[in-house]
């Protein structure tokens, strides 16, 4: 019983990271129909934002985490209108070879300043809490609480400011909402940065779980962080936060009862079955064009 427990733990830990990495997926996605496929390497750069705010600037975990998210602000906003906002009328798949190609140029440039994989020192203190043969560090219990603090904080924002209803009316008819007088560059912009930053905390908080960070290390995080946008209905906030923890508990079960490759076969297995019989997820709905 407390074998199973401890990987609850761990699934909780594990997910709570797919969950924040998927909300950017699923918040780019319900305000533009876009997949911003560089967002994986959005969340590679704030591991190693991480790396520096604790080797070179040696700063505390929240100062870390601030700078982190500030930096993957700075980040989302430039990328969202050198290279996004340009192309916004432009065939689709021109956004997708976009962003596939900022993806490589920040996997490049990364390469470029630090080529070999990093170790990024501890910035939580190594307490460990035992109850019952459940074993309970202060990292994971920092790194459950403060996804959830965020994710209720960007659940407050979507639904209780005028931002968020903005967000939601251009989800629905971009438009007619553009015609009625909001600020759509600007309300587009505001979603880049907050999707942003929740990846920059989601790579900061991986760099402290698993220390050693490499610049490639977002191209398989963000295809299973996209994976659970997914499997949660991708343009759902709820969908985007549930897909990120069952994804995480499916990997971890995965990993306690089978050889650890069979993580990323199940990943990707489930992605495919689910597309087959529940293309638009567990919240999603099937959207219907009207003639």
């Amino acid at each position: 019983m407390a074998y199973l427990l401890q990987q609850g733990l761990n699934a909780l830990q594990l997910g709570s990271i797919y969950a924040l990495i998927a909300l950017g997926y699923t918040m780019v996605y319900g305000v533009l129909t876009m997949i911003n496929f560089a967002h994986g390497d959005f969340f590679m750069v704030g591991a190693f934002l991480c790396f520096i705010c604790a080797t070179f600037l040696k700063l505390p975990s929240i100062p870390a985490l601030l700078l982190t998210m500030a930096g993957l602000t700075f980040l989302g906003v430039t990328v969202e209108r050198l290279a996004y906002r340009p192309l916004r009328k432009a065939p689709r798949v021109s956004l997708i070879i976009t962003a596939l190609g900022v993806g490589m140029f920040l996997e490049n440039f990364t390469l470029a300043l630090s080529p070999y994989p990093q170790h990024i020192p501890s910035l939580i203190a190594e307490i460990n809490w035992n109850f019952f043969g459940l074993t309970i560090s202060l990292l994971q219990v920092v790194i459950i609480g403060v996804s959830v603090i965020l994710m209720l904080i960007l659940n407050f924002i979507v639904k209780r400011t005028m931002v968020g209803i903005a967000m939601r009316a251009i989800s629905c008819n971009k438009d007619v909402v553009e015609m009625i007088g909001v600020p759509v560059n600007q309300v587009i912009a505001v979603t880049f940065a907050l999707g942003s930053a929740l990846g920059g905390a989601a790579g900061f908080m991986y760099g402290l779980s698993y220390p050693v960070i490499d610049p490639y290390m977002g191209v398989l995080i963000g295809w299973k962080a996209f994976i659970s946008a997914v499997i949660g209905g991708i343009g759902d906030i709820r969908g985007a936060m549930l897909g990120g923890y069952i994804l995480g508990a499916l990997e971890v079960l995965v990993v306690a009862f089978f050889p650890s490759t069979y993580r990323d076969f199940v990943a990707f297995s489930l992605l495919i079955i689910l597309l087959i019989f529940r293309p638009y997820g567990i919240f999603g709905k099937p959207k219907t064009q009207k003639i």
